[in-house]
């Protein structure tokens, strides 16, 4: 059993490789996106590519990885600052209720001030019902409602 006090966050290293590739197809299949593994290497490429924007911060227990935020810095020009966005965020099947998701957050937190962030901002589904309660917990609910246009659609 993992708990609050065992787990710890830090920035992803380049040995994670294959144990944070197995957390993040477990984020895929969460969200029912489909196996692809090219995408998967493209992300951890993404990570390690300090021109990329894409960072990533992974929970520890012991010597495993229990969970992943990926995040990026975004400029906000309705306020004139720069905020943090939480792009992923998900923690092993094994792990969850243990505090990994609050300490993922915690950090992204602790981040934003560190470095005079103005928000750390993300979506979630809405029917991802124990992620929200951690959400509902720790941040506020927006009234902002997100929408995807297609490429060429229009």
């Amino acid at each position: 059993m993992i708990t609050n006090d065992s787990v710890s966050i830090r920035a992803v290293q380049t040995a994670d490789s294959s144990q944070w590739a197995e957390l993040y197809r477990g984020y895929r299949d969460f969200y029912e996106l489909s196996p692809d593994d090219s995408i998967v290497e493209r992300v951890w490429t993404w990570i390690n590519d300090d021109s990329n924007e894409v960072n990533a911060f992974v929970a520890t227990s012991g010597d495993r990885l229990v969970g992943l935020a990926h995040y990026r810095r975004f400029s906000r020009p309705s306020t004139g600052s720069v905020g943090i966005y939480l792009d992923d965020l998900f923690t092993d099947t094994s792990a969850r209720g243990a505090g990994v998701g609050r300490a993922l957050l915690s950090e992204l937190s602790a981040l934003a001030e560190r470095e005079g962030r103005s928000v750390v901002r993300w979506i979630t589904a809405e029917n991802n019902a124990r992620a929200r309660r951690l959400y509902d917990l720790t941040a506020t609910s927006t009234k902002w409602v997100t929408y995807d246009l297609a490429p060429g659609a229009l």
